[in-house]
Parts: structure tokens; C-alpha cells; sequence
């Protein structure tokens, strides 16, 4: 039995007497509206005992229950990255052939250059794990957990630009105003803790590169509670959290208290669900205010934990940092981690740059999933690492032997996933020798939102919600699963 996740329709009731709907149910056969609350809630505390905390609010059973996403902002180089491309080296410098490019349509950056010389990967690739996955150079402790990911070398976009990209990547749309993807899955699927958020954002501190505003991690028009919950580094993780000055617990208590009251009574004449999504979001806060604390406090990490992550681990804020605050939040239950690093933007000098994102991010995205592991977590946490396109295999600019840059690619580009019931020690999908071309396995972004709920349970044909006369869905009207990739 699976629950109908689409916003209720108006069915022509209207009120009787002077009285709303909501206390006509309430009063109406002994508040029939109160018995269908308790069956709901008996079900999810029936699951949650049963060990499956999903409940009836999956469509089918789920793999994962959680997700922790690492995303990359501004487009990291699959070519020297993940995808190995021996040929292209091999002719390095020449000019672009019309039969790999075949007319395909270049950003204002590079589009009006005279020439578009091709550029091999200046870094060493070799074989890892069993799987015998290669893994570029400036990976070695992502190339240490090969064994365990599912690299996917042929994801591709429509977006050729980082707003409409990065939005693309995180709401199925390249259009701002559409729920992310935690808010969908926080919709759909509930929270795992009540004392915190069900999606929480990270994003690394003192960056450069594109901008990332909160419309990213944004409810768009599904109620505001199942919007994302930024956590900043420093000693309030959440802005005007905290009670201010004078403020004590108990007289906050009250407070909350006597609102509820009056946003309850104010609902009784109006029926707005916003009040109510108000109520929530206070009810939270207050509880947020004693848990927060306690998940951002890294004390109790052995030093073991914390090396494992890198010494930019005690730098509140840093990736790494982010990386293990992201594991302690799943181990409480937060459904939908987001951790967005940027600077992956290199139109030049990329060799530097590259090689800096990744003494960055390598060593962290490692140690988390073998952390995850070690506490038996990441059978049931799926790991996503990846950006919003690829970069071209020809040099932005001129090509010079110290350094060059490439432009945006939408063509092709390279993510991986690990656990949560994705096949491990294997790669997905095929791009051409020149890393410009998907030859087979072409992975959409639909098709990359529809396997990830599949594994959370959820047929992403059926998580929809009615806007403006319209159904939508996370997948709009496209998708398919991967199966392929499903352990």
C-alpha cells in the first residue's frame, strides 16, 4: 500500500452553519479528521518499531535511507578526472575535428575563437582495486575506495551555463522556482528525527566561483517546511537560532505556547496551510535549539576519525569539516545532506586549479564513505559526488605547455555513487576517444533523479504535487531508472 502523495483537492465541501471544514471534522462523528491523524502516525510509529522508518510512505521498499550529496559547483574536468582518454593525448594540439564537435553549439567564451585546439589530460591515470577503474593522479584516496563506487562517465544536460546548470542538477528544471531535490524527498518521504531538519546544506566557506543562492536548496512551491536549513560555520550553526539575551528556555517555551494558540484559532477562520507550516517551523526551532548544539560539537571524534578526514578538519566550515558534520547528521536522521564546494571552474590555468580542488575535496569524500562503512551506515546512505556539467577536451584560449583552461561541456561528464543500494567497483556508460561524445549508456539528469528516488523507494512517476493546474514532479515529464546500476 503506498500513500497518495499529491496535495489534496478541493472536492466541493464547503462550510455548514458558520463552521469551517477543519472543525467540522474535528466535531463531526467523534472528529473523524483526529482518528485519521492517529492511523497515520500509529503506521509510521509501527514502522519505525518494525525497523523500516519509511513506512507506508515509500512506494516499494527502499535501498537507502538517506542521502549525503557532495556537489561540486562549476564543472569539474571529467577528462582529467575520471575519464581517460589515451587518443586524446595522443593529439594533443590539433585542431578539433568537425566530425566529433558536428556542429554542436559553444558558450560566448570560446565559441568565437579562430581555433580550438584539443588538449590532452596533463596528469597521470592508472588502474585501482579490483574493479581496475583508472583514476587520475590527483585522486589517491578516491582511487583507494574504487572498489566501492559506481562511476558514471555519461551523465550529459541541455545547460551549457552554471545558473541554469546548477539549477538543473538540483530541481529538474533549468528554470528557478521548482523544489530541490531534498525538499521533494522531505515531502515525500518525512523526517527520521524530529529534533532536526530532514535536509540540511553545507556549503564550504571563503570560496570563490559561480554563486549559490538558497533558491538551490529551496522548497519553490511546496510548503516552505521542506525547504533546506543552511548550517554556517562558527558558533551559530543557524542564524537567530539561539534566544536572544535575557531570553531564557522556559519564557521562549511559553511564548511558542501562547502562538500556537493563536495561529491554531487563526487557522479555525481561514484554513491557510502556511499557518500551519509556520507552527511547524517554530516547533522546530526550539527543538533545533538543544540539538544543534550537540552534532556540531566534533569533541567526541577520535583522533583517528578526525586524520582520516585531513588536517582541514578543524577548520570550521572547510569541506572536510563539512564532510564529517555531514556524517554526524546522518547518523541523526537528517534524510538529505548537501554539501555544495566551489571553484571548479577552470577556463584557465587549470592544471593549478584543478590540482588545488582536489587536495581539497579527495581526502575528505574518501574518508567519508569508508567512515560511513566502518559504522555499517553506507549500505542504506547513498553518496552522490559530481558538478553540474563537464569541460571541453579543446583549450579555451591559447594552449600553452604550462597552462590552459577548458570551457563548459553539457555533452558529457562524470559523477559517482556509492552505497545505498547502488552496484559498487563499476562504471556506467561510454564517451568517445576524444571525451567529446556519449558513444553508449547516455545518462540524463531525469534519468539521475529518477534512479536516486527509485533507491529511496520512490516511483518518481508518482511523487507529484499540483501547481497551477498542473501535476509536477521532480522529473517533470522524462526519466528512467537506471537499472543497470542497481546492486
Amino acid at each position: 500500500m503506498s500513500m497518495n502523495l499529491e496535495t489534496p483537492q478541493c472536492t466541493g465541501f464547503e462550510p455548514v452553519f458558520g463552521m469551517s471544514r477543519r472543525r467540522f471534522l474535528q466535531q463531526f462523528g467523534m472528529g473523524l479528521g483526529a482518528f485519521a491523524l492517529a492511523d497515520i502516525a500509529g503506521r509510521e510509529t509501527q514502522a519505525a518499531v518494525a525497523g523500516n522508518p519509511l513506512g507506508n510512505l515509500s512506494h516499494f521498499l527502499p535501498k537507502a535511507k538517506r542521502v549525503i550529496y557532495l556537489f561540486q559547483s562549476g564543472g569539474p574536468s571529467q577528462i582529467d578526472l575520471y575519464d581517460h582518454k589515451p587518443e586524446l593525448n595522443r593529439r594533443h594540439g590539433e585542431e578539433l575535428p568537425e566530425s566529433v564537435r558536428r556542429g554542436q553549439r559553444l558558450t560566448a567564451m570560446s565559441g568565437n575563437q579562430a581555433s580550438l585546439p584539443m588538449a590532452g589530460s596533463p596528469f597521470e591515470f592508472n588502474r585501482h582495486g579490483q574493479s581496475g577503474m583508472e583514476f587520475s593522479e590527483l585522486l589517491p584516496h578516491t582511487a583507494g575506495i574504487s572498489d566501492e563506487l559506481c562511476v558514471v562517465r555519461s551523465m550529459y544536460t541541455e545547460a551549457i551555463n552554471h545558473g541554469p546548470g546548477v539549477t538543473f542538477m538540483q530541481t529538474g528544471s533549468q528554470f528557478p522556482g521548482r523544489p530541490s531535490m531534498g525538499a521533494w524527498l522531505s515531502y515525500g518521504l518525512g523526517t527520521l528525527n524530529s529534533n532536526l531538519p530532514s535536509f540540511v546544506v553545507l556549503v564550504t566557506k571563503d570560496k570563490g566561483g559561480q554563486p549559490l543562492v538558497s533558491r538551490l536548496w529551496g522548497s519553490g512551491f511546496l510548503p516552505s517546511k521542506f525547504q533546506g536549513v543552511r548550517f554556517r560555520s562558527g558558533k551559530d550553526p543557524v542564524l537567530y537560532l539561539n534566544n536572544p539575551q535575557g531570553i531564557e528556555a522556559e519564557g521562549r517555551r511559553n511564548m511558542l505556547n501562547h502562538l500556537r494558540t493563536l495561529h491554531e484559532l487563526q487557522v479555525d477562520e481561514s484554513e491557510d496551510s502556511g499557518i500551519e507550516n509556520r507552527i511547524a517551523q517554530y516547533e522546530m526551532a526550539f527543538r533545533m535549539q538543544r540539538s544543534i548544539p550537540e552534532v556540531a560539537d566534533f569533541s567526541g571524534e577520535s583522533e583517528s576519525v578526525l586524520a582520516s578526514y585531513g588536517e582541514d578538519v578543524k577548520k570550521p566550515g572547510s569541506f572536510a569539516s563539512n564532510c564529517l558534520m555531514a556524517r554526524r547528521l546522518a547518523e541523526r536522521g537528517v534524510r538529505f545532506v548537501q554539501l555544495y564546494h566551489p571553484g571548479w571552474d577552470q577556463h584557465g590555468g587549470l592544471q593549478k586549479g584543478i590540482a588545488n580542488q582536489c587536495r581539497e575535496t579527495d581526502q575528505a569524500s574518501a574518508a567519508l564513505v569508508k567512515d560511513l562503512k566502518e559504522r555499517g551506515m553506507l549500505d542504506d546512505t547513498l553518496v552522490v559526488w559530481g558538478g553540474e556539467f563537464g569541460r571541453t577536451n579543446y583549450c579555451q584560449g591559447k594552449l600553452t605547455k604550462n597552462s590552459f583552461g577548458r570551457d563548459h561541456h553539457p555533452k558529457c561528464f562524470s559523477l559517482w555513487m556509492a552505497g545505498g543500494g547502488v552496484k559498487p567497483g563499476m562504471s556506467y556508460g561510454v564517451t568517445d576517444p576524444f571525451g567529446y561524445n556519449i558513444v553508449d549508456q547516455g545518462v540524463h539528469i531525469h534519468d539521475f533523479h529518477a534512479t536516486l528516488l527509485h533507491l529511496l523507494g520512490i516511483d518518481h512517476e508518482r511523487l507529484t504535487f499540483k501547481y497551477q493546474g498542473r501535476q509536477f514532479r521532480l522529473t517533470d515529464v522524462h526519466g528512467k531508472v537506471l537499472k543497470s546500476v542497481l546492486a
